[in-house]
């Protein structure tokens, strides 16, 4: 237990770095996209490839079954499994791409060209992004069994790298794209369709020659096909439900109020990003412990890992995310030269979700993990559906957009609670432990932590001074009540020993 627990910290540590490089690079990227393409054409390019990877309700229930299986077979010990295993995974997702790209041009393609709201002047271009998001996303199918195997393996420094080689190769693409005497919507998406391409190859490539079990072959293995299509038919309920709500939310919303206030919500998924970014790192970590230690049926230390990861994640979370919802105004002033309306209010409100759903996460793999997930799916995923028709309704009424994201987070509560009843009975999950453990100190450091910062932030100017005073007292706050009211005395001792251990 003590060296997966250092693997799992090393792990985090080497994501964390990632993360840091990533999170700057992106945003800066983000700014530069904005100001190449516009406020209307960035727009576009978010709902149209929104929209594509809504598609990703097929895939996302089969990506999950690849990365539960894999780790399962590695938890195991079992590498002839895992072989057929991975061979199956590459094959499905080759005929999953090929499926995809049927659908996507013929449904796909009348939807996109007689039901969205697009500016008449912008439709070649908005076709030409269409089919090179296709391409971009097909390519991304197939790559996801080498993603996963690597993740299976904890190999997460290579995962690093090839992250920080992404995002600095688009960094230098929305560069480029400033420079292009072509349409730079249609250049900028051409790009990143080529960039796929060759970052396919390379994960190919390393994990062909690093890990035994990539020789693909050709091949269906009949039982764990079976096993694989079982666990993903009832998990696409699950994944279905996701998409809908977020990329369900992007097409309401460009219905009904057009691809400016779509800029706006892509903005704040773009801050959400770069935020929940650093929660995923320690997510991605975590999971393959907790699925590989149910395999070994090592039960209580996977509660104690899913536990503490719900916890930890809730503060790593609230500790970045605090001085965002303070000061999203003047953030997003310093940070864009043109603000779309709404975006304030679609950041904070977003944050506030993601809140709920890295808490959720570490009990979601639980479940994942038992391979059992019918009546979970059909529960909680079926709730979380109800999140377009309500979201519609209160859309088709008058309300704001930003009801999309507010239905979400009270659908994302019940949820939660629904969640934990089905474990209760799936795995023996003590829910009083839970909420003891997490919940509780949750609510306690979210609001502890806020009260200094807030009562200065109303009291203070908008200047780039206060700003950083703000800042400030919202990482020492939270920082302090984290560490005497969110962590135990164990905890404590041991983050102690580590600051005065790097210290030395």
């Amino acid at each position: 237990m003590n060296e997966n627990s250092k693997r799992i910290a090393k792990n985090t540590l080497v994501l964390y770095v990632r993360m840091l490089a990533m999170m700057v690079i992106s945003i800066y990227t983000s700014r530069i996209i904005l100001k190449s393409l516009g406020v209307e054409d960035y727009g576009i390019y978010n709902v149209v490839g929104g929209f594509v990877s809504m598609f990703t309700m097929i895939s996302g229930s089969l990506n999950n079954a690849i990365n539960r299986f894999l780790m399962f077979d590695i938890g195991k010990g079992n590498i002839e499994q895992l072989t057929k295993t991975f061979s199956s995974a590459v094959t499905i997702q080759m005929l999953l791409a090929l499926i995809f790209f049927i659908i996507a041009e013929t449904i796909g393609l009348w939807f996109l060209n007689y039901k969205m709201v697009i500016p008449e002047s912008r439709i070649l271009a908005t076709n030409f992004v269409y089919q090179f998001s296709i391409i971009s996303f097909m390519l991304s199918l197939i790559t996801i069994p080498y993603n996963a195997i690597i993740i299976a393996r904890e190999k997460m420094s290579i995962f690093a790298y090839m992250s920080i080689l992404e995002v600095v190769c688009k960094l230098l693409i929305a560069w480029s794209t400033q420079y292009t005497p072509t349409d730079k919507l249609i250049f900028f998406s051409a790009i990143i369709m080529i960039f796929s391409l060759i970052m396919r190859l390379i994960y190919g490539i390393y994990c062909k020659r690093n890990f035994e079990e990539c020789n693909f072959k050709f091949s269906f293995d009949k039982k764990r096909l079976k096993e694989m299509f079982s666990f993903a038919g009832w998990n696409v309920i699950g994944s279905a439900s996701a998409i809908l709500r977020d990329q369900g939310g992007n097409i309401l919303i460009n219905l009904f109020y057009g691809p400016i206030v779509n800029a706006a919500r892509a903005i704040a998924s773009q801050v959400n990003n770069a935020i929940t970014g650093f929660v995923h790192n320690f997510q991605t970590a975590l999971t393959p412990q907790i699925i590989k230690n149910y395999a070994s049926s090592n039960h209580e230390y996977m509660f104690a890992l899913a536990l503490k990861g719900a916890r930890f994640s809730f503060y790593i979370l609230f500790f970045l995310s605090l001085p965002f919802i303070l000061n999203t105004d003047y953030i997003l002033q310093l940070w864009l030269e043109e603000v779309p309306a709404h975006s304030a209010f679609f950041v904070q409100l977003v944050l506030i979700l993601a809140m709920f759903d890295c808490v959720a996460n570490p009990f979601v793999t639980i479940a994942l993990a038992t391979g059992r997930i019918r009546n979970y799916q059909l529960i909680v995923g079926g709730l979380q559906m109800l999140n377009l028709p309500i979201a519609y309704i209160c859309l088709k009424i008058g309300s704001i957009p930003e009801i999309v994201t507010i239905v979400a987070i009270i659908m994302a509560a019940i949820c939660m609670v629904a969640r934990l009843i089905i474990l209760k009975n799936m795995v023996a999950l003590n829910i009083l432990r839970v909420c003891k453990e997490v919940f509780f100190n949750a609510i306690k450091v979210g609001l502890l932590s806020s009260i200094i910062p807030y009562l200065i932030h109303i009291n203070n100017e908008t200047t780039f001074l206060h700003f950083m005073i703000d800042c400030i007292f919202c990482l020492i706050s939270s920082s302090i009540v984290i560490l005497f009211v969110g962590c135990d005395k164990k905890e404590r001792t041991f983050i102690f020993e580590k600051v005065i251990d790097k210290l030395n």
